[in-house]
């Protein structure tokens, strides 16, 4: 009997030195700096314990080997209290350990990035920043032109694109709607959809922050009289709905064609925005400077020169051409293409 307890005895003593020492070896891994040798950002998919530590295996970021899969589960049910894993883009530190790993994997941030709409890029420009914006996911419907606010906007991976686009036309409509509601009133400006109209035609003409409320002016006042808008960024978006610069100077065909948004040819505003105008060119469109400017034409220098007749006009475009050595000044934003050209008529054709 006493041979039994004596072997009984050992046997526990070998089953509880044989738990003392896996769990010495299990801790130690488990603390064990991880083969990483800088941080790298690893996509944490959606699945089980068993899909989580694959991945973290493939990126690099703990060893391969039934060890480490054998303490990564074992800690990950006694933890499991802490908190699920979270499937996102997150970023382990330089030798992470298995106890590191399961932190990151249940509270780290997730990477943050950053996709930027600039002020006066198109419905068709702005669906292709859309379509190639890394790290999101999905389709979108193609976007009414004006209907995206300019912004920087921060989102993490897998964020479905109808998502994002969602979210930055409901920046317009609040800016916009604010806009309208501060607005100076002015009777040929009858609705929100005219106040993006004439906000869009601003940005495209120039890139000036000070300029915007004059240029602003110019278009009312011309409206008020009943003479034709002439701005060749109108001119352009005709020709080709917003794909971009047409490669060319404006020419006198380009001028006469009967297109909807063809200001040299319709009156009034166009049927609708150029563009997807910023903040700036919004408050412009509702604050516009004071003045009776009719005319505006580059001058050579980053900006314009207002004229309330035609004749100052005309000798605005004469010293720009005479400072540019019988240049014509290149159409689109910040080109100075409104007005450009001498006449006699209340415009300015080509």
């Amino acid at each position: 009997m006493r041979r039994v307890l004596a072997a009984l005895g050992l046997a526990f003593l070998v089953l509880v030195v044989s738990a003392l020492g896996i769990a010495f070896v299990g801790m130690r891994q488990y603390e064990a700096p991880g083969p990483l040798t800088e941080q790298r950002t690893v996509v944490i998919p959606h699945g089980g314990t068993e899909q989580v530590l694959l991945t973290l295996q493939q990126a690099g970021v703990l060893d391969p080997g039934m060890l480490t899969r054998n303490v990564f589960e074992t800690a990950t049910a006694l933890t499991r209290v802490d908190g699920a894993f979270h499937a996102a883009e997150l970023v382990f530190p330089a030798h992470a350990s298995i106890q590191q790993a399961l932190f990151v994997l249940r509270h780290g941030r997730p990477v943050v990035h950053r996709l930027t709409v600039p002020e006066g890029l198109s419905a068709i420009q702005i669906a292709n920043l859309l379509e190639h914006a890394p790290y999101m996911d999905g389709s979108f419907p193609f976007p009414a032109e004006g209907s995206v606010m300019p912004l920087t906007y921060d989102y993490e991976w897998g964020m479905p694109r109808a998502q994002m686009l969602a979210r930055m036309q409901h920046a317009m409509d609040h800016a916009l709607d604010q806009a309208w509601e501060g607005r100076d009133v002015d009777p040929t400006i009858m609705n929100r959809h005219d106040l993006l109209v004439l906000a869009s035609m601003i940005e495209r003409e120039t890139g000036n922050p000070a300029e915007r409320p004059m240029v602003a002016r110019v278009f009312l006042n011309r409206l008020h009289q009943g003479m034709k808008l002439q701005s060749d960024p109108t001119v352009v978006y005709g020709l080709n709905q917003g794909a971009g610069p047409l490669g060319h100077a404006l020419t006198h065909a380009d001028l006469a064609q009967p297109t909807a948004y063809n200001t040299y040819v319709i009156t009034g505003l166009p049927p609708g925005p150029i563009c997807s105008p910023g903040l700036a060119a919004l408050q412009a469109a509702a604050h516009p400077a004071p003045g009776e400017q009719l005319y505006f034409v580059a001058n050579g220098h980053g900006g314009h020169d207002f004229a309330a007749t035609l004749g100052d006009h005309n000798r605005n475009v004469s010293a720009y051409r005479a400072g540019r050595h019988l240049q014509a000044a290149p159409p689109g934003k910040g080109g100075g293409g409104l007005l450009r050209s001498v006449t006699g008529a209340a415009g300015s054709g080509c």
